[in-house]
């Protein structure tokens, strides 16, 4: 076990910790998760398909978000709304995404590792590695929905007005750097090779970016009622997408199947866009003009 993946299992439990003795009613929207990944895992084994779990990211965080809006004290706030509809529109958008992605493509090549390693106990192994360890990671990434329905969710604060700005700006990037990548893998005569350009060329996974910067905005939608509490979802999705399961994963095949993409790694931020990068980029274009 690596130094990430280390730290990544002691932060899953502090953060586990953290939550279930806050006082916030937060061991509901766990079961919830462990629930609805479970009945995913039994519908997985029919179609002996673990991929589906990526489709169901998105609309894990509905389930569990009008789940908190359902069962908090009192008549849901508008703040609480605000969040539950933000995320709802992120999180269909994300599965119609990957649903469209992935149709008639079988299953991922990290589940269909696993499958191989396992060999015939990839049936149970799966139910921990896969759903019931998503289930865990989405109730910990969604804690900031039960928190946005804390407190005066009615009155307007600095928080909220910067909190709705950062998600449609990760929602945007998010959005148009997988709209771009499409175009381009559908495109045959760039087929076998790396993506470097718009989003692409200031930052190599800008998609990962977005949807770390619009949790990061739900969180500061959250502040009001959960105070710091509402920053360990944030923490943990950015932490697993650069260290665990996005970044640090995808590099490593990528650099498998692509043999220019050692020098886009060379060349390009991992995470973080490179304004250096877009000033370079405006200027070719103002002088190609």
């Amino acid at each position: 076990m690596d130094r990430n993946t280390l730290v990544f299992v002691a932060a899953a439990l502090a953060a586990t910790g953290l939550l279930l003795t806050s006082g916030h009613g937060f061991a509901g929207g766990l079961a919830v998760a462990a629930v609805a990944f479970s009945g995913l895992w039994l519908v997985s084994l029919l179609l002996e398909d673990a991929s589906i779990v990526d489709i169901f990211w998105g609309p894990g965080f509905i389930v569990v978000g009008a789940y908190y809006a359902m069962t908090v004290s009192g008549a849901p706030s508008l703040r609480g709304l605000l969040v539950l509809g933000l995320v709802t529109v992120w999180g269909l958008r994300l599965a119609l995404h990957i649903g469209f992605r992935n149709a008639g493509a079988g299953e991922d090549f990290r589940y269909r590792k696993w499958r191989e390693e396992a060999g015939t106990n990839f049936w149970w192994i799966s139910l921990l590695k896969v759903f019931l360890l998503q289930a865990v990671l989405l109730w910990i990434v969604s804690s900031p929905l039960l928190l946005a329905q804390l407190g005066d969710g009615e009155s307007v604060t600095t928080l909220d007005v910067l909190g709705v700005a950062l998600w449609g700006f990760g929602f945007l990037f998010e959005t148009v750097a997988d709209w771009q990548l499409q175009r381009f893998k559908k495109n045959p005569a760039t087929s076998g090779h790396v993506m470097r350009s718009g989003l692409w060329s200031v930052s190599r996974h800008p998609n990962y970016f977005g949807e770390a910067v619009l949790w990061w905005g739900v969180a500061l939608l959250a502040v009001p009622g959960g105070g710091w509490l509402s920053f360990v979802g944030p923490l943990m999705i950015t932490f697993l997408l650069l260290k665990v399961s996005g970044v640090a994963m995808l590099d490593t095949a990528m650099v498998k199947r692509r043999p220019d993409y050692a020098d886009y790694i060379a060349t390009t931020p991992a995470f973080v866009p490179s304004l250096r990068l877009l000033g370079m980029k405006k200027r070719r274009t103002t002088d190609g003009a």
